[in-house]
């Protein structure tokens, strides 16, 4: 019976895995089409597509899955500010990586987890050890050599893109405090809500003419961002956080590639060493953090 409920168990971290190696290589994809669009037509614009298609696409299924009433999402007021986040950090991304290397961009993003766990630490009371702030600092030393600041010339892109990493942590903690409380695909939903609302309110003074050959990339930042949604998701249905969180950063492989293909850039030697410094440090702190939670959990005899 125990071998049964192993390879079940071993099953469905699999399917998770694969979900989530699926979901954050459509998500670098989808960085590659609103870096191209910026190019084109406003942020604003850009984000609002996003989320509005998204909305669309998500509400009949979840009409039909949960009715008119199961829509109601638990504690609005902390999903309405999540919403605003997911607007803001899109923006940000657009206008930051119009003139940062796509995979220098994402590599930047991923400070996010380092700043979430310091949320969680400032303002969620959780505990972080040694081990944990050791990984901190080496995917910040990572970051430090990917934007390499001059002062006397900064890559006001490189602040963009950080900041946006600060309002995604800042999402992610907003998703721990939601908990299990609301299904997590409702919860997309109406933050993709909330997020069209808000830009909705920009829109008119930031509006340009949509070229002609933006429309396809409008239709595939669309579909592939609400797929993106969805494969992460239901990735952590299937298996648990501290499984996937190493393979996160296959999107920074993912972007490294897409970027090559799409804009014939690589990385700097200073940035390979940065990503790989950031990968490192992400991947000590998954495991730190996890084995953390282990003790936790272990009775003391």
């Amino acid at each position: 019976m125990n071998s049964h409920n192993n390879q079940i168990k071993g099953a469905s971290h699999s399917r998770g895995i694969i979900m989530i190696l699926l979901g954050v290589s459509i998500a670098a994809f989808t960085g590659v089409t609103m870096k191209i669009l910026g190019d084109q037509i406003s942020a604003t614009q850009v984000a609002w597509f996003r989320f509005a298609g998204m909305s669309i696409i998500l509400a009949p299924y979840l009409i039909w899955r949960y009715g008119f009433k199961g829509l109601k999402p638990a504690r609005p007021l902390v999903q309405v500010i999540r919403g605003l986040t997911m607007a803001a950090g899109t923006s940000f991304f657009v206008i930051g990586s119009q003139t940062v290397d796509y995979a220098d961009a994402i590599a930047i993003l991923y400070a996010y987890p380092f700043l979430l766990v310091i949320i969680a630490v400032l303002f969620l009371r959780e505990r972080a050890n040694w081990a944990v702030w050791v990984g901190i600092i080496t995917g910040f030393l990572g970051v430090l050599m990917v934007i390499r600041p001059e002062f006397n010339q900064i890559n006001i892109g490189t602040v963009y893109i950080f900041i946006c990493a600060v309002v995604i942590s800042i999402q992610l903690a907003l998703n721990r405090k939601l908990g299990s409380i609301s299904p997590p695909l409702i919860t997309a939903f109406f933050g993709a809500l909330c997020a069209t609302a808000a830009l909705s309110l920009l829109l008119p003074s930031a509006w340009l003419p949509v070229p002609a050959e933006a429309w396809l990339y409008i239709g595939l930042l669309v579909f592939a961002g609400t797929i993106n949604q969805v494969l992460l998701v239901y990735a952590f249905v299937y298996a648990d956080a501290s499984t996937l969180a190493p393979f996160t950063y296959f999107e920074i492989v993912s972007a490294v590639i897409f970027g090559y293909l799409f804009f014939d850039t690589l990385p700097s030697t200073l940035s390979w060493i940065g990503i790989f410094l950031i990968t490192v440090g992400g991947l000590y702190v998954a495991r730190a953090l996890h084995l953390n939670n282990i003790s936790r959990r272990t009775p003391k005899i």
